[in-house]
């Protein structure tokens, strides 16, 4: 697998109601933003350039990439996506199609909110399999979670089916996915409310 095969998709678009305000101005105890992490971890895993989906908060979202030093850099872009609203769906959508005229054979597909999917988690998936076809999925102790890697030819079959805030899920359940486990590097768990942020 050569980094420039896989392009990195950050979803970072909703409104995060329950967390009570928008993931991608989220930070963490330290104060690094979670949109600077998340960057970094798909960069440093391997993929060859991230793009970041943003919708809510878009502005103050860019005004912490800037901060971060990512708008200057050539490997990572944004894209908004004017349907946010809608779910993680739309974000999917509008990152796909941001992707299709690059020269890349799968998109890693993560979400901003993942505190320990780290740059040993995303090594793990795309050292899986990487291909046109490929389709892999990590889970936790069996459980589905992120990253997912979707090689371009399921893209196509992947935005038609995405759809409020189900993603690729309607999409992977009627495939079968490579399971890579990584229960033993992180947890996969996601932030749904401000709570977890201390837990």
């Amino acid at each position: 697998m050569t980094a420039a095969t896989v392009a990195g998709l950050l979803l970072a678009a909703g409104a995060g109601r329950r967390m009570g305000g928008p993931k991608a101005l989220l930070r963490d105890e330290r104060g690094v933003p979670f949109l600077d992490r998340a960057i970094g971890t798909l960069l440093d895993g391997g993929c060859g350039s991230v793009t970041v989906v943003l919708g809510a908060g878009a502005d103050r979202a860019r005004v912490l990439l800037d901060e971060a030093g990512w708008s200057a850099a050539t490997d990572v872009d944004t894209v908004v996506a004017a349907d946010w609203d809608e779910g993680m769906g739309a974000s999917l959508r509008t990152g796909l199609a941001a992707l299709g005229d690059r020269p890349v054979d799968a998109a890693l597909v993560s979400l901003v909110d993942l505190p320990d999917v780290d740059a040993a988690v995303v090594r793990r998936v795309l050292d899986t399999e990487v291909g046109e076809r490929t389709l892999v999925r990590a889970t936790y102790d069996g459980r589905p979670g992120h990253p997912v890697l979707i090689g371009r030819r399921h893209w196509a079959g992947v935005a038609a089916a995405a759809r409020g805030d189900q993603g690729a899920r309607g999409y992977l359940d009627t495939r079968e996915p490579t399971r890579c486990e990584c229960g033993d590097l992180a947890t996969g768990r996601d932030l749904d409310r401000p709570e977890d942020l201390r837990a």
